[in-house]
C-alpha cells in the first residue's frame, strides 16, 4: 500500500517538473523571439533613415560610390574630377572638360587658302606686272626674291585687306647662312599706319599668313598704292633692308570687290657706295613745338677730292616741299680729313600737319678756297621716299622726342622724285607750311 502511494507521488512530482520545465522553454523562446523582432525593426528603421538625403552645412567636395565586386569585398571609387593645376588649366584641357570637341569645327578664314589656289590665279594679272614693276620707279634694280599675297577690299567694315602668304627664295643676310626675315605694310602715300608681320627665324622661304585691315574709302584707292618692305631682323644692330615690292594702280586692272592674288619680285635697294663714304645723322622731332632737330654727327670714308689726297667737308641740308626749297643750313667746315666728326644740331621749324609733306635733303661738299666747291655725296631723308630715308623718317615719328641716328650711304645724285626749282635762292614761304 505504502509503495503504491510512494510511486503515485512520485509520479506526479515528474508530471510537475516536466510542465515547469517546458513552461520554462517556452517563455525563453518567446524572448529570444521578440527580441529577434526588435531587432529587425531597428535595422530596418536605420535603413529607411539613411535612404534619406543627409542635410550638411556645407557641400560635399567629393562623392564616392561603392561598388560590390564580390560578395564579401567593397571597393571605394572616386569619380570625382582630379584637381587639375592653374598653371595647367590650358586651353585645350579645359575644353577636354567641358566641350565636346568632335562637335566643333573650328577654321581662320582669313588664313586658309585651298590647295587649288594656285588655279584660281588670274593669267591676265601677269600681263601687267612688267608694267606695275616700271611704276616703282625702282631703275636698274636687281630682284631678291618673290612675295606671294592677296588684295581684297571689303564693303561692309571699308577697309583694303591685305594677305600676306610666303616670300621665296630670299637672300642671305647673317653670317650663319639664312636670314631672319619680317615684312613692313605701308598704305601710301598717307603713310600714317604701318603693320609688320612675324619674324621668321633662319628661313629663306618663309610662310606668314598673316592679314591686315587699312581702313580707306573705295573711292581714295585710287590715289593710294601698297608697299611691302621685307628685313632681316638682327638682334645686335640695325635691321637690314632686303627689298620693296610696290603695288600701283590698285584700281585699274582689278576689281579689288574680289581677292586677287599676286606674286611680285622683291626690288633690291641700291647698292651702297661706299666709294663715297658715308654719313651719320640724328633725327629728333618735338610735335608740340614743331620743331625738328638735325644733328650732323659725323662722317667716314670719304672721298678725297684734294690733290693731297684729303678734303675739306662741311654738311648742307635743305628743307623741301612741293618741289622748292623752304629752309637750308649747313655745319662748319672740317679741314683736311675724310673721317670729320661734327656734333652739330640744326633745327627747322615744321608743323605737325606737315610732317608727311617735306623732304631733307642732305649733300656733303667739299670746301675749296680757289674756285667753286664740288660736291662729295648726298642723301635725302622722307617719307615720299623709298628705302632708308624713308624708315629712318618713320622711325623719327614713332618716336617722338627721342633722338633716332643712322649711318647713311652717300651717292653721287639725289633720288630722282626730288625736284628742286632752279629759281630758289632765297627762303621762300609756301603754303604747304605754316607761317611761324
Amino acid at each position: 500500500m505504502l509503495a503504491a502511494m510512494a510511486a503515485v507521488l512520485l509520479a506526479a512530482v515528474g508530471y510537475q517538473c516536466a510542465a515547469t520545465w517546458r513552461w520554462i522553454m517556452g517563455r525563453t523562446r518567446r524572448d529570444s523571439e521578440d527580441s529577434n523582432c526588435d531587432s529587425l525593426s531597428r535595422q530596418a528603421a536605420i535603413r529607411i533613415s539613411h535612404s534619406l538625403p543627409d542635410l550638411q552645412t556645407e557641400p560635399l567636395k567629393q562623392e564616392y560610390v561603392q561598388e560590390h565586386k564580390d560578395a564579401g569585398k567593397k571597393v571605394l571609387r572616386q569619380t570625382t574630377l582630379p584637381i587639375v593645376p592653374d598653371r595647367h588649366q590650358t586651353f585645350q584641357r579645359q575644353l577636354s572638360h567641358r566641350l565636346d570637341l568632335p562637335s566643333i569645327q573650328f577654321s581662320i578664314c582669313s588664313l586658309e587658302r585651298a590647295d587649288s589656289s594656285i588655279g584660281l590665279i588670274k593669267p591676265e594679272l601677269y600681263k601687267n606686272e612688267l608694267v606695275r614693276q616700271s611704276s616703282t620707279d625702282s631703275g636698274d634694280l636687281e630682284f631678291c626674291g618673290k612675295l606671294h599675297f592677296a588684295l581684297k577690299y571689303d564693303q561692309e567694315v571699308e577697309a583694303l585687306v591685305v594677305k600676306i602668304f610666303e616670300a621665296r627664295d630670299l637672300p642671305i643676310k647673317d653670317v650663319s647662312g639664312s636670314s631672319d626675315p619680317y615684312i613692313k605694310v605701308f598704305l601710301l602715300p598717307d603713310r600714317k599706319k604701318k603693320f609688320q608681320t612675324k619674324v621668321h627665324r633662319k628661313n629663306l622661304n618663309p610662310v606668314f599668313n598673316e592679314t591686315f585691315l587699312f581702313s580707306v574709302p573705295y573711292e581714295e584707292l585710287r590715289q593710294r598704292y601698297v608697299q611691302f618692305s621685307v628685313y632681316d631682323f638682327d638682334r645686335f644692330s640695325r635691321h637690314d633692308l632686303i627689298g620693296h615690292v610696290v603695288l600701283k594702280g590698285l584700281l585699274e586692272s582689278a576689281d579689288l570687290h574680289q581677292e586677287i592674288e599676286y606674286t611680285m619680285n622683291i626690288l633690291a635697294p641700291p647698292q651702297e657706295k661706299k666709294d663715297l663714304g658715308e654719313l651719320m645723322l640724328s633725327l629728333c622731332y618735338l610735335p608740340t613745338a614743331g620743331r625738328l632737330t638735325v644733328t650732323v654727327i659725323k662722317g667716314r670714308n670719304l672721298k678725297a677730292m684734294d690733290i693731297n689726297g684729303s678734303s675739306d667737308p662741311y654738311v648742307k641740308i635743305c628743307l623741301i616741299c612741293q618741289g622748292k626749297r623752304i629752309k637750308k643750313k649747313k655745319t662748319t667746315v672740317k679741314k683736311n680729313t675724310l673721317s670729320p666728326v661734327y656734333n652739330e644740331a640744326l633745327v627747322f621749324d615744321l608743323p605737325a600737319e606737315n610732317v608727311y609733306d617735306v623732304t631733307l635733303l642732305v649733300k656733303v661738299i667739299d670746301y675749296d678756297l680757289i674756285g667753286p666747291n664740288e660736291l662729295i655725296g648726298c642723301t635725302a631723308i622722307g617719307s615720299s621716299l623709298i628705302g632708308i630715308g624713308r624708315d629712318h623718317w618713320l622711325e623719327m615719328l614713332d618716336n617722338a622726342r627721342k633722338p633716332v641716328a643712322q649711318w647713311y650711304p652717300l651717292n653721287k645724285c639725289p633720288p630722282t622724285n626730288i625736284n628742286v626749282t632752279k629759281n630758289d635762292q632765297q627762303n621762300t614761304p609756301l603754303s604747304c607750311l605754316n607761317s611761324r
